[in-house]
C-alpha cells in the first residue's frame, strides 16, 4: 500500500482522485492548501505527493521547492495544462512528472507506478552489482543508491538518482531525449522531453562545478546526453 499525500484545492478533484486511489488500495491524505500540505508531511509521512499548482495561498511551485529543500520525496504535479508554462517550472524545482487534468485513475496510477520504481533502480539498467565506483569528486555506490562528491552526499530527487546511474553505466553511449524519457519516466509514447532536460538542469546543478560548462553530464548537439568528457 502506498501512502499518498494530495495537495489540491478543488473539492471535486480532491473526491475523484481519493477515490480512485482507494480503489487500487492507496491510503491517501487529502489537502486543500499548500499550507496544510506541509504541515501534513510530517503527520502522513507519505510516499509521494500529488501536488496542484494552482493553490491559494503558497503555491504549488513553492510547496515544491520547500519539499526539496528538505526531502527527495517523489513529486507528480497535477496541472490542467500540458503546455502551461508552470509545468516547466515546476519540473525546474524538483517534481519528478506530472499529469495533465482532468485524468484517469489509470493514469494517475501510471503516473506513480512510474515514479516510485525510480526509487529503486533496476539492476538491469544501473549495473547495482558493481560497488562504488569512483568518477573524478563523485562517488556512485549504486547498491545503497547514493551518491557523494568530495565525501558529502548528495541530495539527489528519485529522477535525478535514476538519470545519473543509468548514464553512468554506459559511460560511452550516447543517449537521446527520447530514449531517456521511455528509459527514466517509462513515457513509451513520443511525449514531452522537458521532463528530460529540466532534470539534467537539475543534476548538474548539484554535481557539476559550473553547469554551464558540465563534465559529468555531456550534451552532445542534435543528439542527447551521455555521460563523461566527449571525446577530443
Amino acid at each position: 500500500m502506498t501512502r499518498v499525500l494530495l495537495i489540491e484545492d478543488d473539492p471535486a478533484v480532491r473526491r475523484g482522485v481519493v477515490l480512485g486511489l482507494s480503489r487500487n488500495g492507496h491510503e491517501t491524505e487529502a489537502v486543500g492548501t499548500g499550507e496544510d500540505g506541509l504541515d501534513a508531511l510530517t503527520a502522513v509521512k507519505p510516499d509521494l505527493v500529488l501536488l496542484d499548482l494552482m493553490l491559494p495561498g503558497m503555491s504549488g511551485l513553492e510547496v515544491c521547492r520547500r519539499i526539496r529543500e528538505i526531502s527527495r520525496l517523489p513529486i507528480v504535479i497535477l496541472s490542467a495544462r500540458g503546455d502551461d508554462i508552470d509545468v516547466v517550472i515546476g519540473l525546474e524545482a524538483g517534481a519528478d512528472d506530472y499529469v495533465v487534468k482532468p485524468a484517469s485513475a489509470a493514469v494517475i496510477e501510471a503516473r506513480m507506478r512510474a515514479v516510485l520504481r525510480r526509487i529503486a533502480p533496476d539492476q538491469a539498467n544501473t549495473g547495482a552489482d558493481a560497488g562504488p565506483t569512483t568518477v573524478g569528486d563523485l562517488e556512485i555506490d549504486r547498491c545503497a543508491l547514493t551518491v557523494r562528491k568530495r565525501g558529502e552526499e548528495l541530495p539527489l530527487a528519485a529522477s535525478e538518482l535514476k538519470l545519473l546511474l543509468f548514464l553512468s553505466a554506459a559511460p560511452a553511449r550516447t543517449f537521446s531525449r527520447q530514449q531517456l524519457l521511455e528509459d527514466i519516466w517509462e513515457h513509451s509514447y513520443y511525449g514531452d522531453v522537458r521532463l528530460v532536460d529540466a532534470c539534467v538542469m537539475r543534476l548538474r546543478a548539484k554535481i557539476e562545478e559550473d553547469s554551464r560548462h558540465p563534465v559529468y553530464v555531456q550534451t552532445v548537439r542534435g543528439f542527447g546526453y551521455r555521460f563523461g568528457p566527449l571525446p577530443a
